[in-house]
């Protein structure tokens, strides 16, 4: 009876390893990390599947802090890399991973087609489909503000970032580089002293200009059309620099250097650098602005226009590393005693 069972029983247990061989020997998938937000990026990374097939698996992070995060934990896989493309929803953190090795050049198609000032000179990263740093404010309670250059009346009726991560970091780092140290440590406390508030993301200065918390604020592109197309009393201007300069912020692509599936991650890289993606962006309720060339015949929305207008003057953020890293080191002392 023992010899009976054995042959099935020791036949089962080959199918099993079998099919594990089998399967484990199957496609991988290209891994991805995404700060973008999910409901803009998911479906385009789903297209380059459906149009490559080549299957992806994608990884997202929370809101708040979720490029700050997908970063921290590209740093902590250094040594053993899971993900074979970061697409980033800002720059800074792409700078970091630069600066530490993580980012294997690679300057495709899509790298061609984008200017010179949103993309690393040595092809470790590029940017695409941008941001601009603006001020929001409520139309039921002031027509225009001042601005950053003059004070604005009542401080304390502004809103503002806490601006240890995201685009708020970027938009300080700009200002260390353009005003130097002491100008922008002046400008900070001026604000602070004043009372200006500071909330936790750009969601939430939106928030409260368009409830009427706050009269003004400082927050990106893509969070004022959410308000205005919730229907709130909100208007915008972009943010200048005294020379007229905007800040722009893009997304970027960075291939991780170790990985397995450089091939396909470049294929990748390029579809996001693509007329396509851009263009896929720019008519999305986020309005982001394609910042490489298109086709003549392109229609943009005329929102999307006239940023990408303001865009044209948008300070060169390639050499801002030097510039993050000091100002980064500054507000950890100031916020984290």
């Amino acid at each position: 009876m023992r010899s009976h069972y054995y042959v099935p029983v020791a036949l089962a247990a080959g199918l099993l390893i079998f099919w594990g061989l089998f399967w484990r020997s199957g496609p991988q998938p290209l891994v991805v990390y995404c700060a973008h937000d999910s409901i803009y990026s998911e479906s385009i990374l789903r297209e380059f599947e459906r149009q490559s097939g080549i299957p992806v698996a994608i990884r997202f992070d929370t809101e708040a802090t979720k490029s700050l995060g997908l970063v921290e934990l590209l740093v902590k896989e250094k040594d053993a890399p899971r993900c074979d493309l970061f697409w980033n929803n800002e720059l800074l953190g792409t700078l970091r991973l630069a600066d530490c090795g993580l980012l294997e050049p690679y300057k495709g198609s899509g790298y061609a087609r984008i200017p010179g000032g949103f993309k690393d000179p040595d092809g470790r990263w590029t940017g695409f489909a941008a941001r601009l740093r603006v001020c929001i404010f409520n139309t039921d309670a002031v027509e225009k503000p001042d601005g950053m250059q003059s004070t604005p009346g009542d401080l304390s009726r502004w809103a503002i970032a806490k601006p240890l991560y995201g685009t708020t970091l970027t938009h300080y780092s700009v200002l260390w580089q353009k005003w130097g140290p002491e100008k922008t440590k002046a400008w900070h406390q001026q604000w602070r002293v004043g009372g200006v508030r500071e909330l936790n993301g750009n969601a939430a200065v939106k928030d409260a200009v368009a409830a009427g918390v706050c009269v003004a604020g400082f927050t990106d592109t893509d969070d004022f059309f959410e308000a205005r197309d919730e229907g709130k009393p909100v208007a915008m201007r972009p943010l200048r620099l005294e020379g007229g300069e905007t800040i722009c912020i893009p997304n970027t692509v960075g291939l991780i250097h170790g990985s397995r599936r450089m091939a396909d991650a470049r294929k990748l890289a390029d579809f996001l650098l693509s007329a396509n993606t851009e263009l896929a962006l720019a008519r999305s309720r986020s309005r982001q602005i394609p910042l490489g060339t298109l086709p003549p015949e392109t229609l943009l929305p005329q929102e999307v226009l006239e940023l990408k207008h303001w865009a044209e003057s948008a300070i060169p953020l390639n050499r801002l590393g030097t510039a993050h890293a000091e100002c980064l080191a500054w507000l950890k002392s100031e916020y984290l005693r």
